[in-house]
């Protein structure tokens, strides 16, 4: 996990951090919202796989239902998808959130030039809007995780079939 750690934070620094320069605040504010919504998505399926059951998916991958088998390997695989979707890209996501908040900071301070708004009042600011919207997002992310794992896991089981099927790649061995 820490290779794949290093190699995804890399490559999600260096998307960010590219877009967020060359766009207007208005737009680097909606890369760093999605940012923060991949955060949250990741923590909602990581918390969804350790809660969800696996019976109701073994009758459906006899039935041979698309996505059913990939379901069945996620919540086997339980600990290292909920590592994987929470610790790895989750945790990636909340510290390129905090990276693209300081370049937005530094945006608008550039923009103002004017000492009425100073850039520790923007930064305490954007840092508590950052902060609110990663930890209630996780919030709520986790109880909808838990109350819907069936179908949130049988969804990311659909999305590995197609996965798998349109491009041959199996993100889930045997």
């Amino acid at each position: 996990m820490t290779i794949w750690t290093f190699f995804l934070s890399i490559l999600i620094t260096l998307i960010s951090d590219l877009l967020i320069n060359k766009l207007n605040i208005y737009m680097a504010f909606m890369v760093l919202l999605f940012i923060i919504s991949i955060g949250i998505l990741f923590d909602l399926i990581g918390v969804a796989v350790t809660s969800a059951n696996e019976k109701p998916f073994h009758s459906m991958a006899s039935r041979k239902v698309a996505g059913a088998r990939q379901a069945v390997k996620l919540i086997r695989n339980a600990s290292t998808v909920s590592n994987f979707c929470n610790d790895v890209i989750g945790d990636i996501c909340g510290i390129v959130s905090g990276m693209a908040g300081a370049v937005i900071i530094l945006k608008v301070a550039l923009l103002i030039k004017s000492h009425s708004i100073s850039e520790s009042i923007l930064n305490v600011l954007l840092s508590g809007v950052v902060a609110s919207l990663t930890v209630g997002g996780k919030a709520l992310g986790k109880e909808i995780g838990i109350s819907h794992s069936k179908e949130i896991v049988f969804a990311v089981g659909k999305l590995l079939y197609q996965i798998k099927k349109k491009i041959g790649l199996n993100i889930i061995k045997d």
